[in-house]
């Protein structure tokens, strides 16, 4: 780390930083690079003394700081080589196999909910998806079933023997939530939601945590490490679109962001291409294209009726549009050295 020093600086003010940062532990050298005096740093950086440090660019006699050390270090790649799976069970996420979850934004019925999954249960896919609990930004939305859905989640989980995915949005709510799910999703809302990411990494079960749609790279992967802090490091980062300023598309999906949080985290990373576009018609080129740029698996809304659907049907696919693109899927997956679930094998 570097501290930069300001031209103008006061020698009293220079001594003050320098028994400063000498008391956090840290070895200083004080030098000259491309014409400014700086203060050179060695010694082990960790997360809470990086906190430290960087209040001290108030510091009268500090122009500015420079440090390459990431904030995250829990989930942050430490080795090319380093495996990146999460296990649901006997089921790997960040392996060979890109694992599939598909179901209804909102679980609505037991009809719905049962014949969504007995049809995605005989095309193979893995992971059930469908909120019980849903956060709207109208408060006029339909806003789930509450308990009564995450009743249908687990029949249904029992009946077709489908993993299941779905939001928790309050911390009292995880140890129910985490009795019917594989996976407990945390929403684009809650991302920035502390005290629930302090609660789900408490837990045991895998955490999908979705980035906020107006979250930086950095701001998820912290959360992320929110949730490692507490003991839980099984987690997958789920894109699902970020808040731009284009209103073509509900949301503007960063697939750029697969491949960089496989070189900066040792976390899966998967691809929601159904709240990234908003639109049913742009849901399969762009899970196409996050196969393509490596996401290690897809999360889609799928409706029997999507005209029907209480919320989010005009980006669900039909049933049958979602089965009939299954051929497609594998083929691109095959063609970027990956096969498309499922997968499973115990450990």
């Amino acid at each position: 780390m570097i501290f930069v020093l300001r031209a103008d600086a006061m020698e009293s003010d220079l001594q003050d930083l320098r028994a400063r940062l000498e008391g956090l532990g840290f070895v200083v050298e004080q030098m000259s690079a491309m014409g400014r005096s700086v203060l050179g740093l060695s010694g082990d950086l960790d997360p809470t003394r990086l906190e430290s440090v960087k209040q001290l660019r108030a510091h009268p006699a500090v122009a500015d700081i420079h440090t390459t050390l990431r904030s995250y270090r829990l989930v942050a790649r430490s080795s090319a080589n380093e495996s990146r799976s999460v296990w649901l069970g006997d089921l790997e996420i960040g392996g060979d196999a890109v694992v599939m979850m598909a179901g209804p934004c909102s679980v609505e019925s037991k009809p719905q909910l049962f014949a969504t999954a007995e049809a995605l249960q005989k095309a193979g896919v893995s992971v059930l998806r469908g909120g019980a609990f849903k956060p709207s930004t109208s408060p006029y939305s339909f806003q789930g079933l509450g308990d009564a859905g995450l009743e249908l989640l687990g029949e249904a989980r029992q009946a077709f023997g489908l993993k299941v995915v779905t939001e928790v949005m309050d911390p009292r709510d995880v140890e129910k939530v985490s009795a019917v799910a594989d996976l407990l999703q945390i929403g684009t809302r809650n991302m920035f939601n502390y005290d629930l990411l302090r609660e789900v990494g408490r837990g045991t079960r895998p955490v999908l945590l979705k980035r906020g749609f107006s979250a930086r790279i950095e701001e998820w992967l912290l959360a992320a490490e929110t949730v490692a802090t507490q003991g839980n490091d099984q987690i997958i980062l789920c894109e699902r679109g970020i808040r731009t300023f284009e209103t073509a598309t509900r949301n503007t999906l960063d697939l750029a962001a697969v491949p960089l949080l496989h070189e900066l985290s040792r976390l899966p990373v998967v691809v929601d291409p159904s709240q990234g576009t908003g639109r049913r018609d742009l849901v399969a080129p762009m899970s196409l294209a996050a196969l393509a740029a490596g996401a290690d698996g897809l999360l889609v809304e799928v409706h029997p009726d999507p005209v029907e659907a209480l919320k989010d049907g005009v980006q669900s696919l039909p049933l049958s549009d979602f089965l009939s693109w299954q051929p497609t899927f594998q083929r691109v997956a095959r063609a970027v050295g990956r096969t498309l679930g499922p997968e499973s094998r115990v450990r």
